[in-house]
């Protein structure tokens, strides 16, 4: 009698990690719609207890992930333990969908090391974008990165490494509220962490320089929050790790003539019908 072959590894369990956008129902693609409809089970990191209600209408299993956040607890411990979670249901072969505020690959370490982690042990997984606070910022500012260019830091990145800054463009600060916590145990830090930053970004920026601090709006009722203070001012007022500050270009660009030079000759070249 001919035997049913049996299923590859592979073709059991599976993995989406999908982004729900930052704006509750407004950002959610038909694409994630699917994955998360079609899955066994659903795990949610999201931002508001709002938003998981919400998506608890969508599908009847959803398990949040965000009561495995504690008070000085490793960040990075509570991430690891969401990869597991989510691995021992692929392993159980079923459809496992994980659902992130926003994009799942932006500031979400869980989403990069669960996919990885499946796709090693044969699985098949998949990430699906999201709306991200970025491209909120870049459309309730009304900013343009390709106008003068845009560099993006983490704020604790930027105190701990050699990072290069350039002002004549936009710099995009994140997780400015945590800013100079090497714990990842703590969900603030004081003023006199950003004191520090403040004097980094001093060496480019003058102290009267306006910042723009900014978060997008997570539900359909609210509007963005956007304060505009000095940067000698940054410290002293109440700021959020889901607040982003943004520093509009303090100078203007400066052509590199040399450069300009050298492609004015090859439009030359080119005229005279000579191969560049």
């Amino acid at each position: 009698m001919p035997t049913t072959p049996m299923p590859s590894r592979a073709s059991q369990g599976s993995l989406a990690c999908v982004g729900l956008g930052m704006t509750l129902g407004s950002h959610l693609t038909p694409l994630a719609r699917s994955h998360i409809m079609q899955a066994d089970v659903v795990f949610a990191g999201l931002s508001d207890g709002i938003v998981e209600m919400w998506l608890q209408r969508m599908h009847p299993d959803v398990r949040s992930l965000q009561s495995y956040y504690r008070e000085g607890k490793s960040r990075f411990t509570t991430y690891q333990q969401w990869v597991e979670l989510m691995m021992t249901e692929v392993r159980a072969g079923k459809r496992v969908c994980g659902v992130f505020y926003g994009h799942p690959g932006i500031f979400a370490w869980s989403p990069h090391k669960v996919i990885e982690i499946a796709r090693a042990e044969g699985y098949a997984a998949h990430m699906e974008p999201g709306i991200s606070a970025e491209d909120c910022l870049y459309a309730d500012l009304g900013i343009d990165p390709g106008r003068f260019g845009c560099q993006h830091f983490e704020a604790s990145q930027l105190l701990l490494f050699e990072r290069r800054i350039d002002p004549t463009g936009y710099l995009v600060l994140w997780q400015v509220g945590l800013v100079g916590d090497r714990s990842l145990a703590r969900f603030q830090t004081g003023p006199a962490y950003r004191q520090v930053l403040v004097d980094l970004l001093s060496k480019d920026y003058p102290l009267d320089h306006e910042v723009i601090v900014y978060r997008a709006a997570t539900l359909p009722i609210q509007k963005p929050r956007i304060r505009r203070v000095a940067l000698r001012d940054l410290p002293s007022i109440e700021l959020t790790a889901e607040e982003t500050v943004v520093l509009p270009p303090a100078q203007r660009l400066k052509p590199n003539l040399a450069m300009q030079a050298r492609l004015a000759a090859l439009d030359e070249q080119e005229n005279a019908g000579v191969p560049a």
